[in-house]
């Protein structure tokens, strides 16, 4: 039992350990070279608790690019449409948790060990960036155009292009759908925020499985 308890206090040591290092040690180490026209596209990072997402603003390019949600039927052409808001995650706890009083054992098992993963899509109309849970970044119009790519490499395309799950979605203006990749506690919703920001020309911490990570690690180095 001694031996155990010593190794258990051993293990969470050196997932903080590595936690902290993971928000100090910047990724990528140098800053990336900013290309013509720097600071000339906004988005948004929002965070809650366990979760971040990436909120693009809706202009034609935007709309172009992800036309196919408004075949299921996302307002994409709304006039009161700012933003389109991307995130990825574990299926499991996605789909079968839209609030805290519906948690149940085994999507977090999941979620800790291994799940299929989904991207979750969102029409949003006007966010306040100065809210505690927001923050912004300009970026240029090549890295803007890359992170697109990005998120767009996400979506798991099927005979017809993106595959919608039927009868998923907290509301009216969202819908999910099937991603690539799979989803664990150590490379999570989070990472992918993060790695998604670094294809912006943004610096992260080496590893953010969790928003307040990211989000010291953002405002440290951007």
């Amino acid at each position: 039992m001694r031996k155990l308890r010593r190794f258990l206090a051993m293990l969470v040591a050196a997932v903080l350990l590595a936690a902290a290092l993971g928000t100090l040690v910047p990724r990528p180490l140098w800053p990336a070279a900013m290309a013509e026209g720097e600071g000339t596209r906004h988005i948004l990072v929002l965070k809650n608790q366990i979760h971040t997402d990436i909120a693009v603003p809706f202009d034609d390019g935007v709309r172009r690019r992800f036309a196919f949600l408004a075949d299921a039927g996302l307002p994409i052409e709304a006039p009161e449409a700012r933003y389109i808001v991307f995130g990825w995650g574990g299926r499991a706890f996605y789909l079968e948790t839209p609030t805290w009083s519906q948690l149940k054992a085994a999507p977090v098992l999941k979620a800790l060990t291994l799940d299929a993963s989904v991207m979750h899509v969102d029409v949003a109309g006007a966010i306040k960036e100065e809210l505690p849970d927001v923050i912004g970044f300009y970026v240029d119009d090549e890295h803007f155009s890359a992170l697109l790519d990005y998120i767009a490499a996400s979506f798991q395309q099927g005979p017809n292009g993106p595959v919608v799950i039927e009868n998923a979605g907290y509301s009216t203006y969202d819908r999910f759908y099937e991603a690539n990749g799979h989803f664990n506690a150590l490379v999570g919703c989070n990472t992918w925020t993060a790695a998604a920001l670094r294809t912006a020309g943004l610096r992260t911490g080496w590893w953010n499985p969790l928003p307040v990570s990211l989000w010291w690690s953002m405002r440290l180095y951007n």
